[in-house]
């Protein structure tokens, strides 16, 4: 390919052009047309040729010497190189071994997947319709970014795609709203993301100067907009001050009542709850300021402001991955119920702004292209951050959302796109997990911890070394993703692996449909097209589309679900018991669950370290994706993840600018870099997730390991946030700091693990 050929693709972070520069690597140029080009569009060129790629299959020796069964040297082991064939010979024999003798339950079909913003390969999609084609899988519900969320909304407001799927715009809310009163702040930094990709960065720009009074409720004053009024907030006490607000319209008489009639029901339990009358404690601003560190004169004035014009209240989706983490969604929703705004243009409840690119896009509401999976004739799954659980304790029982489940006996892993050593908690327990099963196959571009705790490690090919479709949900452009590059070593995508294991196992026709990968993207994009033809749409056929390299999306006029309802409570009756929206749930207060209740309530947690740590999202990458990019590289202190501690903080454990430090608490350890700043509140330290896990030996501790990276999951709590929803709880966790002693064990993740050819 000619270095002058730009040729379009897109990612998770944006829509860009590339080209291969004649010696393997790529040159890269955002999209002519976005207003805030992702920065971490820095971290492409060096990722496709990175030292760290896998670039041949590979099979970890005590697995290939010994057979399949538990071992604890998972992520210990050196890994011997073989041909293609040899390997779908094993991990085929493997998948009909365990669907023989166990089931098809007995395999877990992994794959939670950021691995592309493609939406053909989509590495969970297509391993999820292979796996369906030889019988099904134990599956996964929900997510780890909003899975609290997506089981309390259709209890609270009849679905989650109400709330998550039609978030106003920020023009609508630019135009509409006097105020914007954000729990947990409005970082823009995540506004550089979205799954399936952003063809124009509108949110990010509108969202850094949203041209409304912001008043952003969280410890960290780089989640504060600019021009907004930043609450510095005790972490995890947003419920507090939340309730408190909700008093001052209540005993003020500021709150809507005719909305919170004609709308809602279930208000007179809470509104017993505001004043203390069920539990003797009135949530008086007073109340939460000894919590929350929020003065009470400030929460009082915030209240009285609110119901004065349109004001918008919403929720980050931090917030929610926390130990009661339904809590500050559900007290969301009801204080602006109690403003009697939802429905209203610029108004009401949101959830999300400030949490990924696709809330407050301005896109349609529109089905994409999309793999079909088939059906999955197992039963069986688990909550998707439940997963260390159900390998450690096959046959135990667990709440869920109003059902008691059991944990199936897991035999064979199967992953592919995710990385569950970045999102997962308490990555010593999951270690321990992952040496559990027999077999552990992993599909991987690089040398993630995923892949170093792997039994089979099939070489994946990059985004930049095929051809897809892309487009994000509210995204405005489907985006023509041309091949740039071609495949690094011996690598092979997801669909070609898996046709190769599905004509082992006698399915490839079912699987494939005869198609090759070119034949199935204009495939989906044609039979996405068709229906949207026949509504007067104009949209070119594949060959124009693939040539113009993208096509503007139909507009899709739809009032959301809240609008309507809104309008007309009777006729537009939510999917809830009553039709409207439950400020009380009989349903939820029937599961009997004390850490979600059946009504938003403070649930006080114990402090159990100095400092509250926040494992937020990194600015210098995707997740873990990027990590060896150079924007992420050039980010690092001393080679480690930084750490941010307030000024204060630091001095009193002798720790200057650029130390490295050892982050612990009772469950783990790790060394970051120290970088001092007074825009994160006292007593409160920010470590993003996203560096590659690296245990070693820790020398504080014999016979231990530390992450020597700074991945934070070494630290947090692998526990769900609540009965109800098992959702991911790894947001906060509380450590102390202190500074690192000599010898330090070097960053090991940067290069292979130990390989020989087979």
């Amino acid at each position: 390919m000619s270095t002058e050929q730009w040729v379009p693709t897109t990612a998770h972070w944006g829509a860009y052009q590339a080209t291969s520069d004649g010696d393997g690597g790529v040159r890269v140029r955002p999209h002519p047309d976005d207003p805030a080009p992702s920065p971490l569009l820095g971290n492409v060129p060096g990722i496709a040729r990175h030292d760290t790629r896998v670039l041949r299959p590979a099979v970890r020796r005590g697995w290939l010497l010994g057979g399949p069964g538990p071992s604890a040297q998972r992520g210990r082991d050196e890994f011997v190189e073989v041909d293609w064939d040899t390997a779908l010979d094993l991990v085929a024999a493997q998948l009909d071994r365990v669907r023989n003798e166990s089931g098809n339950e007995a395999i877990y079909g992994g794959s939670y997947g950021w691995s592309s913003a493609g939406r053909f390969h989509h590495a969970q999609s297509q391993l999820h319709r292979f796996l369906n084609t030889i019988g099904g899988y134990t599956a996964s519900r929900n997510n780890y970014s909003f899975g609290t969320s997506q089981v309390l909304l259709p209890h609270v407001v009849g679905s989650a795609a109400a709330v998550l799927g039609y978030a106003d715009s920020w023009a609508t809310v630019r135009e509409h709203a006097d105020l914007i009163v954000a729990f947990g702040g409005l970082p823009t930094k995540n506004l550089s993301v979205s799954p399936g990709g952003v063809s124009r960065h509108t949110s990010a720009a509108a969202a850094a100067d949203p041209g409304v009074a912001v008043a952003s409720i969280s410890p960290l004053a780089d989640d504060v907009p600019a021009g907004g009024r930043w609450y510095s907030i005790e972490p995890g006490t947003d419920v507090a001050m939340q309730l408190a607000l909700a008093h001052v319209l209540l005993t003020e008489d500021l709150h809507d009542t005719e909305f919170l009639s004609r709308c809602c029901t279930g208000f007179d339990v809470f509104a017993a709850y505001l004043l203390g009358s069920s539990d003797g404690v009135p949530k008086t601003p007073e109340w939460a300021a000894e919590i929350c560190g929020i003065a009470a004169a400030d929460i009082r004035e915030l209240a009285r402001r609110m119901p004065t014009g349109r004001t918008l209240v919403t929720v980050t989706w931090s917030l929610q991955r926390t130990r009661g983490g339904e809590q500050p969604v559900w007290a969301g929703i009801a204080l602006a119920a109690m403003l009697g705004q939802i429905g209203l243009p610029g108004g009401g409840f949101g959830h999300g702004y400030g949490s990924m690119a696709e809330v407050g896009a301005d896109g349609p509401v529109l089905h994409l292209p999309t793999l079909p999976q088939g059906s999955n004739p197992v039963s069986s799954f688990i909550p998707v951050a439940r997963i260390a659980d159900m390998l450690l304790d096959p046959g135990a029982e667990f709440d869920y959302n109003g059902q008691r489940l059991t944990y199936p006996d897991i035999r064979l892993v199967h992953w592919a796109g995710g990385n569950p050593f970045h999102h997962h908690q308490d990555l010593t327990r999951l270690r321990r997990a992952f040496a559990r099963p027999e077999t552990v196959v992993v599909h991987e571009t690089h040398w993630t911890a995923t892949a170093r705790h792997a039994d089979v490690v099939l070489p994946a090919t990059t985004t930049l070394e095929r051809e897809d479709l892309g487009a994000g949900r509210r995204d405005t452009h489907l985006t023509a993703m041309h091949r740039v590059l071609d495949p690094v070593g011996e690598a092979r995508d997801d669909y070609a692996i898996l046709a190769g294991l599905a004509e082992r196992l006698g399915v490839r026709q079912r699987f494939t449909e005869g198609r090759g990968a070119r034949g199935w993207l204009e495939h989906l994009y044609e039979k996405w097209r068709a229906p949207l033809v026949q509504q007067g749409h104009d949209l070119p056929d594949f060959d124009i589309f693939w040539r113009l390299g993208e096509v503007k999306l139909p507009a899709m006029p739809e009032d959301p679900p809240l609008v309507r309802f809104r309008r007309d409570p009777e006729r537009e009756r939510l999917h809830t018991p009553s039709g409207r929206i439950e400020l009380f749930s009989e349903t939820v207060d029937s599961f009997g669950y004390e850490d979600c209740p059946g009504h938003p309530v403070w649930l006080p947690q114990e402090r159990r370290a100095p400092l509250h740590l926040i494992a937020n999202q990194p600015p210098t990458r995707l997740h873990g994706q990027g990590d060896v990019g150079a924007v992420s590289r050039d980010s690092k202190v001393a080679g480690r993840e930084p750490i941010t501690l307030h000024p204060d903080d630091a001095a009193a454990r002798g720790i200057t600018d650029g130390t490295v430090v050892r982050v612990f608490n009772d469950r783990g350890a790790c060394l970051a870099g120290a970088r001092l700043s007074d825009r994160v509140r006292p007593g409160v330290a920010v470590l993003p997730t996203g560096a590659w896990f690296d245990p070693q030996p820790d020398p504080r501790r014999p016979g231990q390991d530390l992450c020597a990276h700074g991945n934070p999951n070494v630290l947090t709590e692998d526990i769900g946030s609540s009965r109800l929803s098992q959702g991911c709880a790894g947001q906060r966790t509380h450590v102390d700091v202190e500074p690192a002693t000599e010898p330090l064990p070097e960053v090991a993740v940067r290069t292979p693990p130990p390989l020989r050819r087979g």
